[in-house]
C-alpha cells in the first residue's frame, strides 16, 4: 500500500486532496518571514524562549498561541524553530500589509463567517506537513485560554496533528515610552512551548459531541500549560 510522505506524530496519515494543494501559502514566504521576525524580535526586545525543542522537527503540528497582544504572532514566528503559517483576521490584510502577510504564508480568515476557504488552506497545511499557527480564543483578550473557539478542535481531530501549546508573557505588562501600543524596547518578553498532546479521543470521530469533548481537552491542556509558564518564569 502507498503511504503519504506526511505523517502526524502519532503516524496517523493526514489526508491531502489534490484540490485543496491549489493555493496553498508559500512554505519558502513562511521561512522568509520567520527569518524577518527573528531579526525584529530579537533587535527590539529581548525574548527568553523555553522548551522550544518540543516543537515536532517536521509533519503537521498546530501551534496553539495565547492572544494578550499584537506582537504575540510576529514573536512566535520569529522564536519558533520552524517556520509557521498563521490564521490571520483578514481586517489585516490591507494594502501594502496585506500583500506582505500573503508573501510571508500567512493565511487571512473572516472570522464572522464559517470561512471555506481559510479551512481548506490550513488543512492543505497540515496536509502538507507543515506548522499551521492559531489563536484558539478567536481574538485578542486576557491571553488566559478562558474561552475557545471549535475552531482548533476541528482541525487537530481533522488532520490528526498534535497540538502544541504556546504561552507568550509579558508583552502586555506594560506600554512603551516611545510607541505606547508596544512593549518598551528591550524589554523581556517569555515565549513558553509545551508539550505536544493529539485532541482526539482515537476514535476518529467528527461529530458535535466529539468536537465539544476535544475542546474541552484541549482547554484544560493548554490552561494548564498557562499555569506552568507562569510558575516557571516568575509571571
Amino acid at each position: 500500500m502507498r503511504r503519504h510522505p506526511r505523517r502526524g506524530e502519532a503516524g496517523r496519515e493526514v489526508s491531502l486532496p489534490s484540490e485543496r494543494t491549489a493555493g496553498l501559502p508559500s512554505e519558502r514566504g513562511a521561512d522568509v518571514g520567520r527569518r524577518i521576525g527573528v531579526g525584529l524580535m530579537y533587535g527590539l526586545w529581548r525574548p527568553r524562549v523555553l522548551g522550544s525543542w518540543k516543537v515536532p522537527a517536521t509533519g503537521p503540528a498546530i501551534l496553539a498561541v495565547n492572544h494578550s497582544h499584537n506582537i504575540d504572532g510576529p514573536m512566535v514566528m520569529g522564536v519558533a524553530p520552524r517556520p509557521v503559517h498563521f490564521l490571520i483576521k483578514k481586517e489585516a490584510f490591507v494594502g501594502p500589509l496585506g500583500s506582505f502577510l500573503t508573501g510571508i504564508g500567512q493565511l487571512q480568515v473572516d472570522r464572522h463567517t464559517t470561512d471555506r476557504t481559510a479551512i481548506t488552506r490550513a488543512l492543505g497545511v497540515l496536509g502538507q506537513g507543515g506548522a499551521l499557527g492559531i489563536f484558539p480564543e478567536g481574538t485578542r483578550g486576557e491571553g488566559d485560554f478562558a474561552s475557545l473557539r471549535a475552531g482548533l478542535a476541528y482541525f487537530a481531530v481533522r488532520s490528526g496533528a498534535p497540538i502544541v501549546p504556546v504561552a507568550v508573557l509579558g508583552s502586555s505588562e506594560r506600554r512603551g515610552r516611545l510607541i505606547q501600543g508596544l512593549p518598551p524596547l528591550r524589554s523581556r518578553v517569555d515565549v513558553v512551548f509545551g508539550d505536544p498532546f493529539e485532541a482526539g479521543d482515537g476514535s476518529g470521530r467528527r461529530t458535535r459531541r466529539a468536537l465539544d469533548e476535544a475542546t474541552e481537552r484541549i482547554q484544560k491542556q493548554l490552561t494548564a500549560h498557562l499555569e506552568n509558564a507562569r510558575r516557571l518564569t516568575g509571571r
